[in-house]
């Protein structure tokens, strides 16, 4: 088929709101804060958030959980969910879980991630969950894992990640 012979044209309109607001709470609030007033809707998600579909659900002490449900816009050339979308979910997860325990105006960075992708992930595969916790924080590096699940509970992922605890 070539492209000229595509039927279908497909669009996603994605919007989001000034990610410098949120950005501008860090300073006063704890991460723990900063995200509940995400979940509560006082603050605004991040742009990422909007572009992916992804949404943060709940947050605990050292843990955050995310859903997203892809959708074709997601695929990559052999039809199936791009595996940094799946990637970015569970970095999400595991970086928001080192978030909620950290003070005011101290901010961290992925260093490195490493995914393992356990199960190809398709548009009608439905809603996943991605659920992050901090393994341990140290004051300048926290390590942190993440699980990605299908609605029935099969693992399609696993991330293990290390991120820069970014102190004023």
């Amino acid at each position: 088929m070539t492209s000229s012979e595509v039927s279908t044209v497909r669009s996603k309109t994605v919007t989001w709101e000034d990610p410098s607001v949120s950005a501008g709470a860090m300073a006063s609030m704890s991460g723990r804060q900063l995200l509940q007033a995400i979940l509560d809707g006082r603050l605004p998600r991040p742009p990422i958030a909007e572009l992916f579909g992804a949404r943060l659900v709940s947050i605990g002490e050292g843990s955050a959980r995310f859903e997203c449900t892809p959708d074709e816009s997601t695929y990559n050339p052999i039809g199936l969910v791009h595996g940094g979308m799946l990637c970015t979910l569970l970095d999400s997860a595991a970086g928001c879980a080192v978030h909620t325990m950290l003070p005011a105006g101290v901010g961290y960075s992925t260093i490195e991630i490493k995914v393992s992708f356990l199960a190809a992930v398709r548009a009608d595969t439905g809603t996943i969950e991605a659920e992050g916790r901090v393994l341990r924080l140290g004051r300048q590096v926290a390590f942190a894992e993440a699980h990605a699940r299908t609605a029935d509970g099969k693992l399609v992922g696993h991330a293990t990640t290390s991120l820069a605890v970014m102190r004023g």
